[in-house]
């Protein structure tokens, strides 16, 4: 079974960064795109199996992002981590009304982080 993969949307290097090195450690398969409009691209061409989603970012927000990732049938299954600074209480409403399902406020813990991830991993099938 290859390692899980986790798409990363965030216009931060130094953020990409830090989960990119914390997520391989782990040994998640880990792709990056710098703006809503390029994490759309890459979610509906690698198809990974969970997104960790910034707020503000150029083109196309992460709010925005997030709704059409999960309105289109091509990407409604993924689940979407929002990961921003952006702290006020009706940002987590908005983002889980987007379809968000978790909202984690920057600078991330990273052992809620990878708790959060593994609770929206979908489940590995079991074939033996």
């Amino acid at each position: 079974m290859s390692a899980p993969h986790i798409l990363i949307i965030d216009d931060s290097l130094a953020e990409t960064r830090i989960f990119t090195v914390l997520l391989e450690k782990k040994g998640y398969q880990v792709s990056v795109a710098c703006n809503g409009q390029e994490g759309i691209q890459v979610a509906k061409a690698r198809q990974p199996d969970i997104i960790l989603m910034d707020v503000v970012m150029p083109l196309l927000n992460g709010f925005q992002a997030t709704r059409e990732l999960t309105r289109s049938p091509e990407t409604a299954h993924i689940p979407i981590i929002v990961c921003s600074s952006k702290s006020a209480e009706t940002d987590q409403v908005w983002a889980s009304r987007q379809g968000a399902k978790a909202y984690l406020i920057k600078p991330v813990d990273p052992k809620i982080l990878l708790a959060t991830i593994t609770q929206f991993l979908p489940k590995a099938v079991d074939n033996g």
